[in-house]
């Protein structure tokens, strides 16, 4: 995977923990993977079962829906060399064994508890799928995903001027989205979403 990931870089993938899907930033150093886990599901299931898998992926729309917990279209099956499931049909495919401490996080919004985490390979995976080159409305697409996210905490957290902020920063995102042609449905659901979040909070 060498040939995938340049070390230091931070590449988005999707995580496979015990039950849940997630994508996350990784990060390459030597051999081995590092990230860090906000609260949630797959924060629970790598401290109580440290096992994940990574997966390389092409389609932007799937990173976002997996981030906003919406329905994915997808298949799993048994990991070759850890006790959890994967994905089928992926571009590429990592499992591994993951160590872990739990660390203090603050940002704008606010102070929370995150996991650090190294995954260690034990299993390596390259499939013969066509590649789909990304477009830069693909990337415009993602991050008004990530902003959403960003967004929803904002929201929750009452912090007005900053949720004002972020919103934003998701329409400057959707004119770019628009504009390099893209004609994803995603991007008006984005949309939708955080008008709704945004209003709820003022």
């Amino acid at each position: 995977m060498k040939d995938i990931f340049e070390e230091g870089k931070v590449y988005e993938v999707l995580l496979v923990t015990k039950s849940n899907v997630t994508p996350i930033g990784v990060v390459r150093k030597g051999n081995k993977f590092h990230f860090k886990l906000f609260g949630g599901k797959s924060f629970q299931e790598i401290k109580n079962s440290p096992f994940a898998v990574l997966h390389v992926i092409q389609d932007v729309e799937l990173l976002i829906k997996a981030a906003l917990n919406m329905e994915l279209n997808i298949e799993f099956e048994d990991a070759k060399t850890v006790p959890i499931k994967r994905i089928k049909g992926m571009p590429a495919t990592i499992e591994g064994k993951v160590e872990w401490k739990e660390e203090q996080w603050k940002d704008e919004l606010g102070e929370t508890k995150v996991l650090s985490c190294v995954l260690t390979p034990t299993y390596q995976e390259m499939s013969l799928i066509p590649i789909k080159p990304l477009s830069r409305a693909d990337y415009a697409l993602l991050e008004m995903g990530v902003l959403l996210t960003r967004l929803f905490v904002a929201t929750r957290k009452n912090k007005v001027d900053l949720a004002r902020k972020i919103y934003s920063k998701i329409w400057e995102n959707y004119q770019l989205y628009k504009h390099l042609g893209g004609k994803s449905e995603l991007a008006e659901k984005i949309i939708g979403l955080s008008v709704i979040s945004v209003r709820w909070n003022t």
